[in-house]
C-alpha cells in the first residue's frame, strides 16, 4: 500500500467519497459552462441580465445538485429508476393538461420558481430505468424478442408524448438515445436493421403524406425541412435563421470578430441568439479557434465519461455512465449540425452554454447519477 492509498483510506468515508470524485469532469463542467456565462454576457451587449446572471445561478444550484446525487450510492438510484421513469411520464401527461404554451408548442410546467420542460426529466430517466432492466436481465436473453418488447416500449411511450407538444428534435433524441443504450446493452445488430429499414420507410411516407389528409408531420416541420434542403428558396421567411445563422459563422473566420464585436448576435439579425443559436455567435466572435476549442472541451467530457464506465465492473453503473454521455454527445451534435446547415432546425439546445433552466439543472443531475456511479464502483 503506498502513502497516498494508505492516507485516502484513513479518511472519514465522506469525505473519501469526495476524494473520490472524477474531479477531471468537473473541471470541464464548469469550462464549458463558463463559456456560456462569457457569450450570454455579450449577447446581452454587456450585461450580465437578463440572461448571464440567472444562468450563472442555475449552474450552481445544478452543481450543489451533482454533488449531492455523487454522494448517494449508486445501488439506490438504481432502485429508484422505475420510480423515475414513472415520474417522467406523469409530468409529460401533466404537460398535455396543464402545461403552458410558447412559441406554438405546449412543453412546459409553471412550478412557480421555475419553469420545467418534463422531456428533459425524460431523457435521464429513460437512461436510468434501461440500465437497470438490461443489469436486471441474464446476458443471454437480452435479444429474445419477448425481452426486447419491453425496452422498446419503455423507449416509445414517452417519444409518443413528446411529440404530440409537439417537439420533434426531443422526440428523436430520445428514440436515439434508447436505441443506442439497447445497442450498448447488447440487442442484436438485425434488430436495428429492422427499424433502419422501417425508419425510411417512415420517412418515405412523410414526404408522401405532405398536403393530404393524413399529413404526419405539421406545416412548419415540413418548413424547416425545406429549409434544410434548400435556404436560399425563402431566405426572409422560413429561411431566414439559418441564413443569418450561415452568415455569422463565416463572417468568423479562423479567429473571429473579437469579444462583443460580433455583429449578426449585436444587431439582432441572429435569431435566438441566447438559446439554439448561440453556437453562431461563439463562431461570429472567436472564430473556427472558439468553436474548435469548445468541441475539444465536449470531447473531452465524452473521454471521462467513456473511461469511467469501462473501468466500473457494474453493469447498471457502466451502461448508466455510457447513456448519460451519450445523451450529451446527441446534444451538442444535433445542436452544432443544426446551426451549420446540417440537419433540420429542430429547437436542441446547447448543453451548458445554451441559457435555459430545464436543460441545465437536469443535465448537471445526470452527471451527478455519473459521478456517483465513479465514486461508488467496486474497487
Amino acid at each position: 500500500m503506498t502513502f497516498l492509498e494508505h492516507n485516502i483510506k484513513s479518511v472519514p468515508t465522506g469525505w473519501r467519497k469526495i476524494l473520490h470524485l472524477n474531479w477531471a469532469l468537473i473541471v470541464l463542467l464548469a469550462a464549458v459552462a463558463s463559456v456560456g456565462f462569457l457569450m450570454l454576457y455579450s449577447v446581452a451587449g454587456g450585461s450580465f441580465t437578463p440572461w448571464a446572471e440567472p444562468q450563472m445561478k442555475r449552474f450552481a444550484l445544478g452543481l450543489a445538485g451533482m454533488f449531492i446525487v455523487a454522494m448517494i450510492p449508486i445501488w439506490f438510484w438504481r432502485n429508484m429508476a422505475i420510480v423515475a421513469y414513472i415520474v417522467g411520464l406523469i409530468l409529460l401527461v401533466m404537460v398535455e393538461l396543464f402545461g403552458e404554451v410558447g412559441m406554438g408548442a405546449q412543453r412546459w410546467i409553471n412550478l412557480g420558481f421555475m419553469r420545467l420542460q418534463p422531456s428533459e426529466v425524460m431523457k435521464i430517466a429513460m437512461v436510468m430505468v434501461l440500465a437497470a432492466y438490461y443489469d436486471w436481465l441474464p446476458l443471454n436473453r437480452t435479444s429474445r424478442p419477448t425481452w426486447v418488447l419491453l425496452p422498446i416500449v419503455l423507449i416509445v411511450l414517452p417519444t409518443i408524448l413528446v411529440l404530440g407538444q409537439p417537439d420533434l428534435g426531443t422526440a428523436l433524441l430520445l428514440l436515439v438515445s434508447g436505441g443506442l443504450m439497447m445497442f450498448l446493452a447488447g440487442v442484436h445488430w438485425l434488430y436495428f436493421a429492422t427499424v433502419a429499414t422501417a425508419g425510411a420507410g417512415t420517412i418515405w411516407a412523410v414526404f408522401q403524406s405532405r398536403a393530404t389528409d393524413w399529413q404526419l408531420l405539421k406545416d412548419y416541420q415540413y418548413r424547416r425541412i425545406d429549409t434544410f434542403l434548400d435556404p436560399s428558396t425563402d431566405p426572409l421567411g422560413a429561411g431566414y435563421h439559418i441564413t443569418q445563422a450561415k452568415i455569422a459563422m463565416g463572417s468568423g473566420g479562423w479567429t473571429g470578430r473579437g469579444f462583443m464585436q460580433g455583429t449578426q448576435s449585436r444587431l439582432n439579425f441572429l435569431p435566438e441568439k441566447q438559446t439554439d443559436f448561440i453556437f453562431n455567435t461563439l463562431a461570429e466572435e472567436f472564430g473556427f479557434v472558439g468553436g474548435f476549442s469548445l468541441l475539444v472541451l465536449y470531447m473531452l467530457i465524452l473521454f471521462f465519461c467513456t473511461v469511467s464506465a469501462l473501468q466500473n465492473k457494474d453493469r447498471f453503473s457502466s451502461l448508466l455512465i455510457l447513456g448519460i454521455g451519450l445523451t450529451f454527445f446527441l446534444f451538442f451534435a444535433v445542436n452544432m449540425s443544426m446551426v451549420m446547415g446540417l440537419a433540420p432546425v429542430v429547437g436542441v439546445p446547447l448543453p451548458l452554454v445554451s441559457f435555459g433552466g430545464s436543460a441545465m439543472l437536469i443535465l448537471m443531475l445526470g452527471f451527478g447519477l455519473v459521478q456517483s456511479a465513479h465514486v461508488h464502483r467496486p474497487r
